[in-house]
């Protein structure tokens, strides 16, 4: 559902009259109507609407990009630099980021995108992440679920935790030698290695 409709659930459930509706939407963005506005301005109306008792039906998360960020959250959750691993969280990064509510509400590549890279930013500057790609990287390197796992393994290394050296060995005991492994393969390292984080960093 986007914006616009969120919108007019609101001014129903609200009870809005016309005229107190445009009102509203010209006291929020200095516009008369939602087709004039853009996506962010249309934000500030349903939080608007929001404030003054507007209770939209929570779903699930949708839109295009969802799934994307979604993925790149957990991953965060699992290097131990995201402490609430839940949507709503999540959510709140986001509309940092954009400005929009929900990832329902993000429709625009470029929007999507803010998130995105300050999320891999962040993981980069807080866990060293390194993103970077080339031809001369190993196959299975270049995915980045592998890129994760080895971030997080280093991480437990420096808190001598795991053998600098067995990042290998472990792969290999959990799912399948690192030359065969897909970007499907890796949900599994990550996960432990992230419950091994979190376990060092609670103390």
């Amino acid at each position: 559902m986007n914006a616009l409709a969120v919108i007019q659930i609101a001014r129903k459930q609200l009870g809005l009259d016309e005229d107190t509706y445009r009102a509203v939407l010209v006291r929020v963005t200095g516009k008369g109507s939602t087709r004039d506005m853009s996506e962010a301005e249309r934000q500030r109306v349903v939080s608007e609407f929001r404030n003054h008792g507007f209770m939209p039906v929570q779903k699930g998360l949708q839109g295009p990009f969802a799934k994307k960020l979604q993925a790149l959250w957990i991953d965060a959750w699992n290097l131990g630099i995201v402490r609430d691993r839940r949507d709503a969280a999540m959510l709140m990064f986001v509309k940092r980021q954009t400005n929009i509510d929900h990832t329902r509400f993000l429709l625009d590549g470029k929007d999507a995108a803010k998130a995105v890279d300050a999320l891999k930013a962040w993981m980069a500057r807080e866990a060293h992440v390194d993103w970077s790609d080339s031809v001369a990287l190993p196959a299975w390197l270049r995915c980045p679920g592998a890129k994760i796992a080895v971030a997080q393994w280093q991480i437990l290394a420096r808190c001598e935790k795991v053998d600098p050296q067995g990042f290998r060995a472990f792969v290999s005991d959990l799912a399948k030698p690192v030359d065969r492994m897909g970007e499907r393969d890796w949900m599994p390292v990550m996960n432990a290695l992230g419950a091994l984080i979190r376990t060092v960093k609670a103390g």
